[in-house]
């Protein structure tokens, strides 16, 4: 009897366990152990066997289209030597089969020479009235279809991703179609063509969404790709993939359900999908590579949950205000001492730290209360003073990245014109940290009548960024100035940044090499992102390893016979991804645009230019990565 005596909560909690036991017990034991989980299994139970019966008509339908292709395929292989019967065996295999919705036996360019480049034998199923044509002409090369590369390339059949086909020549399926193809090979294995069977998906649509386990359930599919080939939403049929709504506001559990779906996987995730609470049952189609899902809504899942749930939740209401009536004055006599204590706090509150707080013998919740007051208005002063010594040595440090900053610009060229003697050289630099210290670099220097020269992105940003940077500079200086080429650059400096790289950093680099005598750019691309040359992308063809990733024996790297009045720009991704509030980014195409009428503009005033859009484009958004620019053109005098 002491200890409750002594204890506030433990008075109050004995009467309040008690009246609420009485009144709640039965209602929310009820409830949470036996309604809900026995409606979840219900529910998991329906959904996932009519998703299982769905996916086995589905199959079923699919491993017709598969037969019939198999049954048919050796009639055009044994008569290759007579091509108008090819007609004759597309329009057999749709009568043979009245549910397929077209046929193609296409074959290689001017394989039959009398019949010129084209021919294609394509029948289609008009409503039950076979159509057949020759199908290949300018408008409409048959054998740069996905439906005709895709077997040739993986030598064996497959099941095309379903597709709009259009042929404004000649008849063609005026509905989505989904195609299981083939390829044709003759007695020696050579392959001459493809056999295409089309079923079409709104069947294919109408079976799958025919069963629904509950009245607002709704399925859809999804290709190997992510795109919806069955959705209730006609619009976003080939027009949108799952992943779509993820795009503007990110959704992990929606991805991963992709993923989930696209790597062939069955189950069941509960999420929110377009907008609603549902469980996601899911399952892959045979070797189609496609997924099937149902959509049932919590909703229609917990109704009748959740109409007890809304009685229960009046129960309690009534219960609440019953105890607020009946412990009203109990709880107010026995907090009344709280208020003169509140008071107090409320002068220590107000800046008057050596306020007294009044002494009080109690030993229950409320004496205790008053002694940790007490202990906190000390503490409070305490941590007053160490905040001011905080507070200077936050000071100092920013004064120490500032030198910082200093000390790190100061390792990069920044004297423009950076060869006021050479009137064939246009140069201009930029860097701008996104931080007080950044993690981008740039170079030059010119031996030997050479223009040595490169850009770098260090991973991260920051203090470590600084010091690989500072670290990757140097070397760039001390083994180009050696005289070898950008490869041979590349593969001396990451030998040496691997090394005891205990933090796996990396630098991204582009380094080059212009013979001014000549004109010629040697060069070796690691890892960073493509030049820009006279307004377009440069083309690369060996695009080499970041720089301290791993041990490389050799890089590679490329010439330009002659660069010579041609105008090169060099950047980090601070430039084309950066982004403004909304997480937009400038891109790739907004970045061409900037350089597309710049014949006139000097180097530095093409930096400007891009400098200026991206502070336009961030509109008041902070710096979402370092920005180095660096642009060149090296003219005939």
């Amino acid at each position: 009897m002491t200890y409750v005596r002594q204890s506030i909560t433990k008075r109050l909690s004995i009467l309040i366990v008690f009246i609420a036991t009485i009144i709640f017990v039965a209602a929310i034991g009820y409830m949470f152990f036996e309604s809900r989980q026995a409606v979840r299994e219900e529910a998991i139970s329906r959904a996932t066997e009519t998703l299982d019966n769905t996916v086995l008509r589905v199959n079923g339908l699919l491993d017709r289209v598969v037969i019939a292709t198999e049954n048919f395929e050796w009639l055009p292989v044994r008569h290759l030597d007579k091509p108008d019967s090819m007609f004759t065996y597309s329009a057999r295999i749709l009568r043979c089969n009245p549910d397929l919705n077209g046929c193609s036996i296409a074959f290689e360019p001017d394989f039959f020479k009398s019949k010129g480049r084209y021919f294609s034998a394509y029948s289609y199923n008009n409503k039950g009235t076979i159509e057949t044509t020759q199908e290949g002409n300018d408008q409409y090369q048959y054998f740069y279809m996905d439906w005709y590369q895709l077997v040739k390339l993986l030598d064996g059949p497959s099941w095309v991703e379903p597709f709009m086909d259009y042929n404004p020549e000649d008849i063609y399926a005026e509905e989505i179609i989904a195609s299981y193809c083939k390829p044709l090979k003759d007695e020696k294995g050579t392959y001459v063509g493809t056999i295409s069977v089309d079923i079409s998906m709104e069947w294919i649509s109408e079976v799958i969404s025919k069963v629904k386990p509950y009245p607002n359930s709704y399925s859809i599919m999804i290709g190997q790709g992510g795109t919806y080939f069955v959705h209730p939403d006609t619009t976003k049929l080939l027009h949108e993939t799952i992943y779509t709504p993820t795009l503007e506001h990110p959704d992990t559990a929606l991805t991963a359900l992709g993923h989930a779906m696209q790597r062939g996987e069955q189950g069941m995730r509960q999420l929110k999908f377009e907008g609603q609470d549902c469980y996601v049952f899911y399952k892959p189609l045979g070797s189609t590579g496609w997924s099937v899902a149902i959509v049932c809504p919590e909703s229609d899942i917990f109704g009748s949950y959740n109409r007890l749930y809304r009685i229960v939740i009046a129960i309690v209401v009534v219960g609440l205000l019953l105890m607020r009536f009946v412990f009203s004055r109990v709880i107010k006599r026995e907090l009344n001492p709280l208020h003169t204590l509140a008071l107090q706090a409320e002068t220590i509150a107000s800046g008057q730290f050596d306020q007294t707080l009044p002494d009080d013998k109690r030993i229950d919740e409320i004496g205790k209360l008053n002694h940790s007051f007490s202990n906190m208005q000390q503490s409070l002063v305490n941590y007053i003073d160490e905040l001011k010594r905080s507070t200077a040595q936050k000071a100092s440090i920013e004064s120490e990245l500032k030198v910082a900053s200093d000390i790190q610009m100061g390792m990069i060229p920044r004297v423009f014109p950076p060869f006021p003697e050479r009137h064939d050289i246009d140069l201009y630099a930029s860097m701008t940290p996104a931080k007080v210290v950044g993690g981008d670099l740039y170079d030059y220097f010119i031996q030997d009548e050479r223009l040595y020269f490169c850009v770098g992105d260090v991973s991260g940003k920051g203090i470590p960024a600084a010091m690989f940077m500072a670290i990757t500079r140097d070397l760039f200086r001390i083994i180009a100035q050696q005289n070898h080429s950008p490869w041979d650059v590349a593969t001396q400096m990451n030998s040496f940044l691997v090394k005891d790289n205990e933090q796996s950093m990396f630098v991204t680099m582009f380094i080059g090499m212009i013979d001014l005598r000549r004109g010629c750019m040697e060069f070796c691309n690691c890892g960073h992102n493509l030049p820009i040359l006279d307004g377009q992308f440069m083309e690369i063809k060996d695009c080499n390893q970041p720089l301290g990733l791993w041990e490389c024996k050799a890089f590679k790297g490329e010439v330009i016979e002659d660069i010579r009045d041609k105008r090169l720009l060099f950047y980090t991704d601070g430039l084309n991804e950066a982004e403004n509030m909304q997480k937009d980014r400038l891109g790739d195409d907004q970045l061409l645009a900037l350089m597309a009428d710049t014949d006139q503009m000097d180097s530095e005033q093409i930096i400007n230019r891009l400098k200026n859009a991206v502070i336009n484009h961030r509109a008041g958004a902070e710096p979402n990565d370092d920005m180095t620019l660096l642009c060149l053109s090296i003219k005939t005098l």
